[in-house]
């Protein structure tokens, strides 16, 4: 959790629109801020899951799709909302990091790749666990 005194990468006021744009879209409009950023965590898993099920299944439309689904969370939801300026090096080394993340589903939708897959999730879960463990309501997933 971020206290007054440490400034929140997450604090631009873009973030909490972003943040409720997606949770528009999901139909959680009431969401808090800390849900909404588990549930864009979630929602990359997800679409992750699904393009390494539609290159299973040769499913190269559906597959596109989920990866753009999942560089559309990376890059307007995770990387867009972060605050370089008060967020200071966390931001910039998370900043850096979703950029990549954003480039390898860029090469594993383009190579077909599923190792590439893998690795974005290796990547994105640590930080998604983190997330977790700071929750403000002590883990539990419904606030």
């Amino acid at each position: 959790m971020f206290s007054s005194a440490m400034p929140s990468p997450f604090g631009r006021p873009q973030t909490l629109h972003a943040y409720r744009q997606m949770a528009a879209q999901t139909g959680v409009v009431d969401a808090s801020p800390h849900r909404l950023v588990a549930m864009l965590y979630d929602g990359l898993m997800d679409a992750i899951a699904e393009a390494r099920g539609a290159m299973r299944q040769q499913d190269i439309i559906r597959k596109g799709r989920a990866i753009g689904r999942a560089t559309g969370i990376v890059e307007e939801g995770l990387r867009g909302a972060l605050d370089l300026q008060a967020g200071g090096s966390l931001a910039a080394d998370l900043h850096r990091l979703y950029g990549y993340v954003a480039l390898r589903l860029m090469q594993a939708n383009l190579r077909n790749d599923e190792t590439i897959l893998d690795e974005c999730q290796r990547l994105v879960q640590p930080l998604r666990e983190a997330w977790m463990a700071i929750s403000p309501t002590g883990g539990r997933p419904d606030a």
